[in-house]
């Protein structure tokens, strides 16, 4: 089930609680009343797509948003290959 995204202030905090207090997922988890997973997806996010703390000061929250939730682009219905019949028998 898909769960709704936080707030990009909270994002924010979780950047913060992890870069500059140093605190771990669990206590981040609590402090914002998240799940510990959420926490290590927004972490993790925040890596594969290079975000460092402090945030650079240019970065509003639209762009952050892009770039840590880019928007996927659907595959072309030619571009899809169909299972083999074998496969789904």
């Amino acid at each position: 089930m898909a769960t709704r995204r936080l707030s990009m202030r909270k994002i924010k905090e979780v950047l913060r609680l992890y870069h500059e207090k140093s605190f771990s997922t669990r206590d981040i988890g609590k402090s914002l009343g998240i799940g510990r997973s959420t926490v290590h997806d927004y972490l993790n996010r925040a890596q594969e797509v290079g975000l460092s703390w402090p945030l650079s000061p240019d970065l509003d929250e639209a762009s952050l948003e892009d770039r840590l939730f880019p928007a996927k682009v659907p595959v072309a219905s030619e571009n899809r290959q169909m299972l083999p019949m074998e496969y789904l028998h």
